[in-house]
């Protein structure tokens, strides 16, 4: 609590870089079933770069469920990647990245994370949106976030690339620019699966 945001904060100065330069995040694909379980993917495209984000999000039982960094299952897992998405690396994604550290990830992943979401917000949110409603603002004050990530990996971290490669990135040379990104994705990806869950829910007045 003794530190606020300030200019050096890592998500105010990729913010800064990310308006400047007009990086622009587009979804590409967002294949969630009525429970909003599935896949989606974000592109993510700078002046000289693009990336993606995929996002995998499976049910999550009650007694898988915790917010400790040696959890094993979660709502969410995902991986920002340089470069395309081709089919055989979405399929090797699919096959490690939901396992996080057990698996064996793939040297172009620049970013390894997982979320788990909050029920009560979550709730509270699509039974607003569902009834053509607003949520009240004060719901996040009280818990704080949608998602929240458990561990944000980086820098080579069970294969994944490692900062060297980043330094020569003029998008990412600078400390957790990478992860940052890949968690403000999120963000947008937490937005865009409750109104989701919202229209499933009553397509007619969502």
């Amino acid at each position: 609590g003794s530190m606020f945001a300030s200019r050096l904060s890592f998500v105010r100065s990729l913010m800064r870089k990310m308006i400047a330069e007009r990086w622009q995040v587009v979804n590409t694909q967002f294949d969630l079933d009525s429970n909003g379980h599935g896949l989606a993917v974000y592109r993510i495209t700078t002046p000289e770069n693009c990336y993606h984000c995929v996002i995998f999000c499976r049910e999550l039982p009650a007694e898988l469920r915790s917010d400790r960094v040696i959890a094993e299952a979660w709502d969410v897992t995902f991986a920002m990647v340089e470069g395309e998405v081709e089919t055989s690396l979405l399929e090797q994604m699919e096959a490690n990245v939901l396992l996080q550290e057990a698996g064996r990830q793939h040297p172009r992943v620049l970013v390894l994370s997982r979320a788990n979401k909050s029920l009560r917000n979550f709730s509270q949110f699509v039974e607003a949106l569902s009834s053509g409603q607003q949520p009240d603002p004060a719901w996040l004050t009280a818990v704080g976030y949608l998602y929240r990530t458990t561990a944000v990996y980086g820098n080579g971290k069970f294969g994944i690339a490692d900062f060297a490669r980043l330094q020569r990135n003029s998008d990412f040379n600078r400390p957790f620019a990478a992860q940052m990104l890949a968690v403000y994705v999120l963000r947008q990806f937490s937005i865009d699966q409750l109104n989701h869950l919202a229209q499933a829910k009553a397509p007619d007045q969502a």
